[in-house]
């Protein structure tokens, strides 16, 4: 009879003879920042730059496999955002980990700051276990406090707050750097950043652009703008702007806590451990009976394999994970439906999703399929919260046409993403290049906040909507006979039905 018990120990004592395989897979030398369920708080929720987090178990064998991809994407991402990671088999660090909702190993989380300091948003990872898809998840979850700065508006953003100092980008490029970005971030309250394309010939002109890119700093008020001539890195960049202002420190001054219930939080803390603990010793126990039954030490490969399920055992083909139905927005798909949720004097704000004509079979719109997804994972993200409705509205509701031509939208064959407020009579259009859920969700928020201009509705575009008729209150009749009691009884209450009824 086999020894279950000793098979374990044995695959766990082959792990632990791995070279490389100790009490933390990163060094101190490591680019990935090593932190802890105490530092967390401090290091990455409160910091103004976004993260990506691993979680992590030395034992894990996709663990190893991802360490280099994971190190590769924290040296291309060093300065521009945080890519760390903690040791969950740490005792210390399993109520932490129980409670950010880890379940199996590696489980990555990107982190992005939230409105409020200490509340980031926090998603899971689902891509690719690479560096290059690493860092592209990433860098489209960097916060964008850059304005995209045009001819048309140059002036008015030049005279806008005027005291305050400008820097800006001179580029022939179109999207803006996560370089850029990032530096927005670390000056931000102090230094207002544009980035100029070089096809806006008045704004080159005005500043004698002559190379491409080039950095611009308006100190402010009527002193000189200075020039950078150094190279587009971050560390340069950041010395000459320092110039002008100091950047924000990061991790902002820790403040003080408030006092919490010992016994209570120590409570949730061996629960969340315990149902962490669990889940745990089930992925070890599956890690070291596929390492023992293959008698070799787990080797580490250039492309990590991706195995988002915690229990399924490190073999060369992994089990298939079932796909959910795919949520849906809600459809106003008749011209009634559009204008009783969304167009009339009355309606409150939505978010509209206009939709081109579906493609052919077997074919598949990219653009629409990318602005529905990332509406999607932003109405999930606010799950819970006070948000304003998302619709779709398909390209054969009958009024889709007449709402394009009156808002002066694209034709029938483009997406377009809107935001209105009958009530209030105002819409703003979303202009951007990519439906990715990075640039939406930016948007989204601006118009949450108040951010930015809006246009008018056409006068007479919307339904009026009927007055109310006036709430019929019931008449209430006493009755009394010569002594004064109440008189009542079955002939009454007719009679009293049908005089009510009569007025």
């Amino acid at each position: 009879m086999v020894n279950t018990a000793a098979l374990v120990a044995a695959a766990a004592s082959v792990l632990l003879s791995v070279p490389g395989v100790d009490a933390a897979i990163y060094t101190k030398n490591s680019p990935v920042l090593q932190v802890d369920g105490k530092s967390y708080d401090r290091l990455i929720a409160r910091s103004n730059h976004t993260s990506i987090v691993e979680f992590y178990a030395p034992w894990c064998g996709h663990c190893q496999n991802l360490k280099p991809a994971y190190e590769k994407a924290a040296r291309n991402l060093a300065g521009l955002a945080k890519v760390a990671a903690i040791n969950c088999d740490d005792e210390m660090n399993k109520p932490f980990c129980g409670r950010m909702g880890v379940q199996g190993f590696p489980t990555l989380k990107i982190v992005k700051p939230g409105k409020k300091p200490g509340s980031p948003f926090v998603d899971d990872y689902q891509g690719a276990r690479t560096a290059k898809a690493i860092v592209e998840a990433v860098v489209d979850k960097i916060p964008n406090h850059v304005k995209r700065v045009q001819d048309k508006i140059l002036d008015e953003w030049l005279s806008d707050n005027n005291g305050t100092a400008k820097a800006i980008l001179f580029t022939d490029k179109s999207p803006v750097s996560a370089l850029l970005r990032s530096l927005a971030i670390d000056y931000l309250g102090s230094i207002t950043f544009g980035q100029v394309r070089k096809s806006e010939e008045k704004a080159v002109e005005t500043f004698g652009i002559t190379k491409y890119p080039t950095l611009v700093v308006l100190p402010g008020g009527d002193k000189d703008g200075l020039v950078y001539d150094g190279e587009m890195k971050k560390e340069g960049m950041n010395k000459f702007l320092s110039q002008i202002a100091s950047p924000n420190p990061d991790p902002a001054p820790q403040q003080a806590k408030p006092k919490k219930d010992s016994k209570k939080d120590a409570k949730k803390d061996a629960k969340a451990s315990s149902s962490f603990s669990k889940a745990s010793a089930s992925h070890e126990k599956a890690e070291g009976s596929s390492a023992a039954a293959r008698g070799t030490a787990i080797s580490l490969e250039d492309e990590p394999t991706a195995s988002p399920d915690p229990n399924v055992v490190d073999e060369d083909t992994p089990t298939p994970i079932p796909i959910p139905k795919t949520p849906e927005l809600p459809s106003l798909a008749t011209a009634d439906a559009l204008k009783k949720e969304c167009l009339h004097t009355k309606s409150q704000t939505c978010v509209l999703a206009l939709l081109p004509p579906p493609p052919a079979e077997g074919q598949v719109d990219e653009a629409a399929s990318t602005a529905l997804k990332s509406l999607l994972e932003v109405k999930s993200k606010h799950a819970g919260r006070k948000l304003f409705p998302f619709y779709s509205v398909p390209a054969s509701n009958d009024f889709a046409s007449n709402l394009r031509t009156s808002l002066s939208l694209k034709g029938a064959d483009a997406l377009e993403i809107i935001v209105l407020n009958g009530k209030r009579g105002w819409y703003k259009h979303y202009t951007g290049t990519s439906f990715a859920q990075a640039p939406v969700e930016d948007w989204i928020d601006a118009v949450r906040m108040g951010e930015g201009k809006k246009a008018s509705l056409p006068e007479g575009f919307l339904e009026e909507l009927p007055a109310e008729e006036p709430r019929k209150e019931p008449f209430v009749f006493h009755v009394q006979d010569e002594q004064g009691n109440d008189v009542g009884g079955d002939d009454l209450k007719i009679e009293v039905e049908e005089v009510h009824d009569e007025l």
